[in-house]
């Protein structure tokens, strides 16, 4: 399990909450095998006997609460011969629309909108095996960026072939015009925020079978000082280097492909990621 099958995970828990299964969803976005989850849910493996509150050894101790109970249930939990007993990593209490949860170990504390857990999901992230140690100290966006553009690549790949050097050197030199962008839009070199991943999204069709045609006039722009263009394109500038001279056969899409070359750029923040995780 690494971190963007676990934020993929999050969202679609999010996008189709239940309140009743919550938790357990919750854990499996992290990587709790499915027996674990069946043996608690069946209370063989929960040392808690109140309803609703799950208690598992090393793990976790949850307890839904009313809204006004929140801080006071989570003092009382963190305090409790329970937690010493059975040593839960994680204590959380929640009325669903707001969450609460303390990390035995380190201490820390999460105080959030339940809403906004894809935002915090690195909380818990020693369930799945990264300790704080572990994963900070590497930049987490780098981390994010580097398994984004991964499955990216996996997805281009499976409907374009690399058996010759020209199909393989044609692939990369996209990949490299695609992060140039990423980081143009985010770095003031594209004028506005997003500019290319807007770009994508509003001109394209969502299967992704006229995105070639697009991206390659798009790339066309930016090697030509020439702006007497449609004015969705005016404000892209004139990119200087020779990036995106070479012309290639265009690449085929898919409606796939397409949705992760736009949250590649709507849900990453360039500016915060080093180029060099990419190679040269």
């Amino acid at each position: 399990m690494n971190i963007a099958q676990i934020e993929t995970n999050l969202q679609n828990l999010m996008q189709n909450f239940n309140q009743e299964t919550f938790i357990y969803e919750f854990m499996l976005a992290f990587g709790f095998p499915k027996t674990t989850i069946a043996r608690l849910q069946k209370g063989g493996t929960n040392m808690s006997k109140i309803d609703g509150e799950i208690l598992l050894k090393k793990k976790l101790w949850f307890k839904p609460v009313a809204s006004a109970q929140l801080y006071q249930t989570i003092d009382e939990l963190k305090h409790n011969p329970d937690a010493i007993k059975h040593d839960p990593r994680f204590v959380i209490v929640s009325d669903y629309q707001q969450l609460l949860a303390i990390d035995s170990k380190t201490k820390d504390t999460l105080d959030i909108k339940l809403s906004d857990i894809t935002k915090y999901f690195d909380f818990f992230l020693p369930w799945a095996g990264m300790e704080k140690a572990t994963y900070q100290g590497e930049n987490p966006a780098d981390v994010k960026a580097a398994e984004k553009m991964a499955k990216l690549f996996d997805e281009i790949k499976k409907s374009n072939p690399t058996n010759t050097k020209e199909e393989i050197h044609a692939l990369n030199v996209f990949l490299t015009r695609l992060l140039f962008c990423y980081f143009a839009e985010d770095t003031d070199i594209f004028p506005t925020q997003n500019q290319f991943t807007n770009y994508i999204k509003s001109v394209s069709c969502e299967d992704g079978s006229d995105l070639h045609i697009h991206l390659n006039t798009l790339f066309d722009t930016l090697n030509s000082t020439n702006r007497d263009i449609s004015n969705h394109l005016k404000e892209f500038p004139y990119v200087n280097g020779g990036l995106f001279k070479e012309v290639f056969p265009p690449l085929i899409f898919t409606s796939l492909s397409r949705k992760l070359i736009i949250e590649c750029g709507a849900e990453l923040n360039w500016s915060l990621i080093n180029p060099d995780i990419f190679g040269s």
